[in-house]
C-alpha cells in the first residue's frame, strides 16, 4: 500500500501541476488506472493463451470484457483469470491492482514486456501532500471498514473520490467492486450525455424568432441572443475565480522584475498589524476565493519554493506586507539536487534526468519499495529497459528518493529535509523526537528561505524589534526566518497543539539565545476576545499576526477527506481569521 499517498510529477520543471485538477469534476469514460486497449473478441483473446491451461467457458468473454472497459491490459486480464478461476471476481481485481508492483508481478514478465505495466499508469500531478500522517501507516488497512476499503480500492484504480462514494451509497457496501465500477460507469455516462445535450441546447441557434421548438426534448430553446447574454455571465463568473499563475513566482523573484498589477490593500487591512497567511495552492476549488474574501479581499501570491532550494513547494500566501525592497537569505541554498547532494553524482543514472525534488512530505519510501527497485536494476542490463527506467523514475519523484549506491536508492534522511528546507541542521533531532515525528513535523513546515524573502521588508520597519502571534507554529519557520533575517523577537505568543513542535520550538529558542519572551499556548480555539485583549495591552499591540491553517481537508492527495475549508482540519483557517480580526479590531479601539 505504499501508493496510498502519491506526490509526482511527470515534468522535470515541475510546471504541469500549477493547474486546480478538481478531482470532483474530472470523469471520463475509462478510468485511468491502466492503459485501455482496444477490445478483440474474448474468444480470440483466450485462444491466444495455452489451450491446456485456459478452456473458454461460456462466463468468460463477458467477463474479459468488463475487466477491459475497466482499464486493464487483456492479457493481463487472461492470466488473473486463469491464477483465480471464473467465480471470484475480487479476486480477480485484487491480482490485477497487484501486477502494478513489480513484487507480484507475473513470473515471466522478464521475458514478455508486455505482461504487465511496471509504471502505476495514473496520472500524475504535483499535489503537495500536506497533513497526511493518516494514511501513512500500514495499521490503517486494518482499521478501515467495508465500505472504506472498497472506497479506497476504487481511488486507487483512479475513479474520482465522490463518484465512488456516490456509487457505494448508491449499490450498497456489500455490492462487488465490479458492480460498483458498472455503476460508477453508468452515472458518469448519463452524465455526459445530458452534458452533451444542455451544450446541443445552448449552441443550436436560429435568426429568427425568440424561441424555437426542440423536437427532441419537447421544450422551447433559447434565442441566440439570451444565449449569448448567459455566456458573457458566464464567462464574467470565472474571470472573478482565482487561477494559480504559471510560472508560479508570485509578485515577483529576486534579481527580477515584480508584476504590481491590481496589488489592492483595502483600507481595512493596512497595516501594522500586518498579517501573513500560508496554504497548499493546490487547494479544491473555491477554497482560495473563500481564504480572500475573509481576509480582505486580498489577492494571494503563489509561490514555487523551487525557485529558492532544490524542492518544489507549491504555496499561496496571503498578507498585507509591502512587495518592494525585498532580499534574499545569505548564504542563498542550493537550486538543483546535485548541488545539494554533490556525493550523489557518482552514482545518479543517466537517465534519471530530475534536477529538483518534489514537494517534501509526511512521510517517505519503505524498506521494501527500495529493495524492490534494487533488485529489479539488477536483474537488467545498463541502462535498463525503458519500462524498468519509467517505473524507477516515477517511484523516485514521488518519494523523493537520492542514488546511495549501484543500484541503490534510499529516502530523503530528516536532517537532509531539514537543509532543504531551511532550517538550521538537527533542527528537529533529539529530546525525544521520533524519526517519522521529525519527517511529520518537516512535512507540515514552511519553506523558510521562501518565506524569509516575504518577511524580509520587516526589518528595516522595525528596527527595535517586532511582537508576534505566531498561530499553529508548527516547528518554529516564521520564527527560523526572522531570526536569520536579523529581526529581534521582543515577543512571540506562539500557539501549536502538537506537543512535539512545541518542544522542538522551545529547544530552538533557548539553544539561539532568543532574549525576548517565547509564550507558549496550544490551542487556538481557546485564545479568545479577553485573552488577546490581556496580551494587547500587556505587550502594546501585535505587530505581525502569522500562520498557516492545517491542510489536512485541501491537499490533492487527500482522496479519502478533501472536504475543502469545511473539513475537520482545514476549517481551522476560520479561527485565524477570527483571531486576526479581533486583533485589529482591540488595537484599532485601544490604539
Amino acid at each position: 500500500m505504499e501508493t496510498w499517498t502519491s506526490d509526482s510529477d511527470q515534468d522535470l520543471e515541475w510546471g504541469s501541476d500549477d493547474e486546480v485538477v478538481d478531482e470532483g469534476t474530472r470523469h471520463s469514460s475509462v478510468p485511468p488506472s491502466g492503459p485501455s486497449q482496444p477490445p478483440v473478441s474474448s474468444h480470440e483473446a483466450i485462444a491466444g493463451q495455452s489451450n491446456k491451461a485456459c478452456e473458454e467457458g461460456p462466463s468468460r468473454p463477458s467477463l474479459v470484457r468488463e475487466f477491459i472497459v475497466m482499464g486493464f491490459k487483456e492479457d493481463m486480464v487472461v492470466k488473473a483469470i486463469q491464477e483465480n478461476g471464473e467465480g471470484d471476481t475480487e479476486a480477480i481485481l485484487e491480482t490485477l491492482l497487484t501486477y502494478k508492483a513489480i513484487e507480484k508481478a507475473p513470473s515471466d514478465h522478464e521475458n514478455s514486456p508486455n505482461d504487465c505495466s511496471l509504471s502505476s499508469d495514473r496520472e500524475n500531478t504535483d499535489e503537495d501532500l500536506c497533513d497526511m500522517d493518516d494514511f501513512e501507516d500500514e495499521e490503517f488497512a486494518e482499521d478501515l471498514s467495508e465500505k472504506d476499503r472498497k472506497l479506497l480500492i476504487l481511488v486507487e484504480m483512479g475513479f474520482p473520490t465522490d463518484k465512488a462514494s456516490s456509487a457505494i451509497d448508491r449499490c450498497g457496501p456489500n455490492a462487488s467492486l465490479l458492480e460498483l465500477a458498472d455503476s460508477i460507469h453508468a452515472a458518469q455516462m448519463a452524465e455526459e450525455s445530458d452534458c452533451h445535450l444542455r451544450e446541443s441546447r445552448i449552441s443550436d441557434s436560429t435568426e429568427e424568432g425568440t424561441y424555437v421548438y426542440d423536437s427532441q426534448r419537447g421544450r422551447k430553446r433559447r434565442s441566440p441572443e439570451e444565449t449569448n447574454y448567459k455566456r458573457k455571465r458566464l464567462l464574467s463568473d470565472s474571470e472573478s475565480m482565482i487561477c494559480l499563475p504559471k510560472p508560479m513566482v508570485g509578485f515577483g523573484l529576486p534579481n527580477q522584475r515584480m508584476t504590481l498589477a491590481n496589488r489592492k490593500i483595502p483600507e481595512a487591512a493596512t497595516g501594522p498589524p500586518y498579517f501573513y497567511y500560508e496554504n497548499v495552492a493546490l487547494a479544491p476549488k473555491g477554497a482560495w476565493e473563500t481564504i480572500s474574501r475573509f481576509l480582505y479581499d486580498i489577492e494571494p501570491e503563489f509561490v514555487d519554493s523551487k525557485y529558492f532550494c532544490a524542492a518544489a513547494r507549491k504555496r499561496g500566501y496571503v498578507h498585507n506586507l509591502p512587495i518592494h525592497n525585498r532580499f534574499l537569505l545569505h548564504p542563498t541554498p542550493p537550486k538543483t539536487i546535485q548541488e545539494a547532494f554533490p556525493v550523489t553524482k557518482k552514482w545518479w543514472p543517466s537517465w534519471d534526468y530530475r534536477r529538483q525534488f518534489n514537494c517534501l512530505q509526511t512521510c517517505v519510501a519503505s524498506a521494501k519499495l527500495t529493495e524492490r527497485i534494487r533488485t529489479e536494476l539488477e536483474k537488467c542490463g545498463d541502462p535498463p529497459p525503458e519500462r524498468i527506467q519509467k517505473y524507477v523514475l516515477e517511484e523516485c519523484r514521488r518519494w523523493n528518493l537520492v542514488w546511495v549506491g549501484r543500484h541503490k536508492v534510499a529516502p530523503l534522511e530528516p536532517d537532509e529535509i531539514e537543509m532543504l528546507l531551511g532550517f538550521p541542521r538537527d533542527h528537529t533531532r533529539g529530546g525525544g523526537i521520533s524519526r517519522m515525528n521529525r519527517y511529520k513535523s518537516l512535512g507540515n513546515s514552511f519553506q523558510v528561505d521562501t518565506v524569509a524573502y516575504h518577511l524580509s521588508v520587516l526589518k528595516d520597519m522595525f528596527p527595535n524589534g517586532i511582537t508576534v502571534l505566531s498561530l499553529f507554529s508548527g516547528i518554529g519557520g516564521a520564527e527560523v526566518a526572522l531570526h536569520q533575517l536579523g529581526i529581534h523577537m521582543k515577543t512571540v505568543v506562539s500557539v501549536e497543539i502538537s506537543d512535539v513542535n512545541r518542544n522542538i520550538l522551545k529547544s530552538w529558542w533557548e539553544q539561539t539565545n532568543q532574549t525576548g519572551e517565547l509564550i507558549d499556548l496550544s490551542d487556538v480555539q481557546e485564545l479568545n476576545g479577553d485573552k488577546l485583549e490581556q496580551m494587547i495591552n500587556t505587550f502594546g499591540g501585535f505587530d505581525l499576526v502569522i500562520g498557516g491553517s492545517p491542510c489536512n481537508n485541501l491537499s490533492g492527495s487527500n482522496r479519502y477527506s478533501r472536504d475543502g475549508l469545511e473539513g475537520k482540519h482545514s476549517s481551522l483557517f476560520y479561527d485565524y481569521f477570527r483571531i486576526l480580526d479581533l486583533v485589529k479590531c482591540i488595537m484599532g479601539k485601544n490604539f
